[in-house]
């Protein structure tokens, strides 16, 4: 275990603005309508791919606190072969992985033209906002290993 370089709470006060910035996107996609579920969903498969135990942590507390069933949180590094996943969270968790990983290549046409048959381009918007959010959190996170919370919804 690697320890942290700064606590959550120093962060937040050496970075003034930070939290609440990243905190006001996280509110306007909350209230979007896209569904709590699915959006914890995305954040935790993008703190899966990014390494980030305090995401990776907050975010299922959070999805254990909403009721997102115990299938979905544990199969969800295999989400791909698992049947417990609707369509809507397949588009949903495939356009999570390709914008995660944009770094090894652009987003395909078809995914993109699939997740905004099943989206629209208002949702869309939104969770594409939801994952850049977390991806943004992931690399704060990770960078100066912030401890992973024990208690639901405590940084």
């Amino acid at each position: 275990m690697t320890a942290p370089r700064i606590s959550y709470a120093d962060f937040a006060k050496l970075a003034p603005g930070v939290p609440e910035g990243l905190a006001a996107i996280g509110k306007a996609v909350g209230t979007s309508g896209l569904g709590k579920d699915l959006l914890e969903l995305i954040k935790l498969r993008a703190s899966q791919l990014n390494g980030c135990a305090f995401c990776l942590q907050f975010h299922l507390n959070l999805a254990r606190s909403l009721q997102v069933p115990a299938e979905k949180l544990d199969l969800l590094a295999t989400w791909h072969d698992a049947p417990v996943y609707s369509d809507r969270e397949r588009v949903a968790l495939a356009y999570a992985e390709q914008l995660t990983l944009s770094a090894r290549g652009d987003i395909s046409d078809a995914l993109y033209q699939q997740t905004l048959a099943e989206f629209g381009p208002g949702d869309l918007s939104f969770l594409t906002a939801s994952i850049a959010h977390i991806n943004a959190w992931n690399r704060i996170g990770k960078a100066l290993r912030f401890a992973p919370p024990i208690k639901a919804g405590t940084p």
